[in-house]
């Protein structure tokens, strides 16, 4: 067997000063999407739970903010969405064939829950290449209930 000189021990040192950024970015890389697909499915849920009250609860609270968004906005918690704000949840109530609004909000209709938003990577490298992705998801579904 041969003895370790220092000169293979500086060898396997350089070599692994050159691998490893490429490795942290691969890594960083996977952590990132992970956060993406966590986004989306975030994003979906909300889209649905919006949605299903929507259908049971066409009302609004003082703001004039829909029960269906205050909900889609209450399931995103770890994206911080604002119920209120048009851009992140946008309830709507549309024909039964979907071509246009509904106005009496009547059973049949169909309430569409949709959800936005701006996925931002926090690898810097990775960040300045793919830029921020916005997200979006839609829910529809008829209106089973309405108040009297």
């Amino acid at each position: 067997m041969k003895a370790r000189t220092k000169r293979t021990v500086g060898q396997s040192l350089v070599e692994f000063a050159l691998v490893l950024p490429a490795l942290l970015l691969i890594f960083m890389g996977i952590l990132d999407f992970g956060r993406a697909v966590f986004a989306y499915n975030s994003l979906s849920n909300a889209a649905r739970d919006g949605a299903r009250v929507a259908i049971v609860d066409q009302s609004t609270d003082v703001g004039g903010v829909p029960a269906g968004a205050t909900e889609a906005a209450n399931q995103a918690t770890g994206l911080g969405l604002d119920p209120s704000d048009i851009n992140d949840v946008q309830v709507s109530y549309l024909l039964p064939d979907l071509s246009g609004a509904c106005p009496s909000r009547a059973l049949g209709c169909v309430a569409e829950v949709t959800v936005n938003y701006q996925y931002t990577a926090i690898t810097p490298i990775i960040g300045s290449f793919i830029g921020p992705i916005d997200l979006s998801a839609t829910s529809q579904l008829r209106i089973e209930f309405t108040k009297p």
